[in-house]
């Protein structure tokens, strides 16, 4: 996901491609999600794995999302 979001601004400031806002907000989204994910895992240690697969299921989701958004 980070190399994705890299890449992504990498060709939107570099390269000049307009992409879709809403494709771009989804995609900061999910990475958002990974960082507040990540700062949980102490706290619901006892329910680690249903944070993982919850947050999993929604950055998938976020991703579906943005790639849908991304080809209108």
């Amino acid at each position: 996901m980070f190399v994705q979001v890299a890449l992504g601004v990498g060709l939107v400031a570099g390269q000049h491609i307009k992409a879709p806002q809403f494709h771009m907000l989804y995609g900061f989204s999910a990475f958002i999600a990974i960082g507040i994910i990540y700062s949980y895992r102490q706290q619901l240690r006892h329910r680690v794995y249903l944070l993982y697969g919850l947050g999993g299921l929604f950055i998938m989701g976020t991703g579906i999302r943005a790639m849908l958004v991304g080809k209108t």
